[in-house]
């Protein structure tokens, strides 16, 4: 009878990072470069891949859509960690927290399924280089992106759905520097239980289906590998494929752990922890790992520079 008589939330107050004021200046001029850095490099790749004709196939098409949902998804949740940085109001509406949870688990979600394609590109670039330019044609490259965009949005739209139904009567505190789902439903006065079987359920059909389609991928990658005459057809397709195993890797090991354990193992300084990997550190180092380990790439940006007249004396 307690809970009838308190009034639902308007508005939720985002805590960020407690520290003192001199910290947390250093971390807002921190966080603020690295998110610079962040939309600078992976604008630079989606320009270099759009205007260099020599990287317009498949495999740097879909590398620059990974690098345009990168610049979305960081910028879903760090201008509000940045502002929270910032003496001033730190308060969010009900509604504006769903929909930033709804776009960042939507780019989240869309993420695992352009790893999952890339990784089937790099499949038959591989194990089928004679049928690859049949198969991953053009066109069928925009239909698999497209569909890992539909896909990562309805997911995100399934949980939103069941967030949107869950009541908040008080605290306001958001001990977290966004909007996400572990926190906010700390704070429900409803009965979560449905709410977290579903995320818990989204989390690992997701996660899990775009996982083994990339175990798969690079199992059947690294198999024929093993199997070429030459001794350095294995070490020439892990170099090929390297880089995408370094992005899959940190990025399915950093949200896992977010949203696939036990309860028992939440935490909320842990949790601000593993989000600021994969919110803010993933993005700039996606870009960074693919232009260090692609040949094609490195040219592309020294001949896009020298053309500029950058270096020019």
């Amino acid at each position: 009878m307690e809970g009838a008589n308190q009034t639902e939330v308007t508005e939720f107050i985002l805590m960020g990072f407690s520290a003192s004021p001199e910290l947390q200046w250093i971390l807002f001029v921190m966080f603020l470069i690295i998110y610079l850095l962040t939309i600078a490099t992976n604008t630079s790749i989606i320009v270099i891949v759009r205007s260099c004709p020599s990287l317009h196939c498949p495999m740097y098409v879909l590398l620059s859509n990974l690098s345009f949902l990168e610049i979305w998804y960081t910028s879903v949740t760090v201008p509000k960690l940045l502002a929270g940085l910032l003496p001033g109001n730190r308060s969010i509406s009900v509604r504006g927290c769903i929909a930033q949870m709804f776009f960042f688990f939507s780019m989240g979600s869309t993420e695992f399924f352009l790893l999952a394609v890339m990784a089937y590109d790099r499949y038959l670039a591989i194990c089928h280089p004679l049928c690859y330019s049949t198969i991953m044609c053009n066109i069928f490259c925009l239909k698999l992106s497209v569909v890992a965009w539909m896909s990562g949005f309805l997911a995100s739209s399934v949980l939103t759905v069941f967030v949107s139904r869950l009541s908040f009567c008080g605290p306001n505190e958001i001990d977290h520097f966004f909007c996400d789902f572990v926190p906010l439903a700390k704070l429900s006065c409803s009965d979560t239980h449905l709410s977290k079987l579903v995320c818990f359920t989204l989390t690992c059909t997701v996660a899990g289906t775009s996982f083994l389609l990339t175990i798969g991928s690079y199992s059947c990658v690294i198999w024929t590998a093993w199997r070429m005459p030459s001794e350095s057809g294995l070490q020439k397709a892990l170099t090929t494929c390297g880089a995408h195993i370094a992005v899959t890797g940190i990025f399915y090991g950093s949200a896992l752990s977010m949203y696939a354990r036990p309860p028992v193992m939440e935490s909320s300084n842990m949790d601000k922890v593993v989000s600021l990997f994969y919110c803010v550190l993933t993005p700039l180092l996606n870009p960074i790992i693919y232009t260090l380990r692609n040949n094609m790439v490195k040219e592309a940006l020294r001949k896009s520079v020298t053309t500029s007249g950058l270096f020019r004396v």
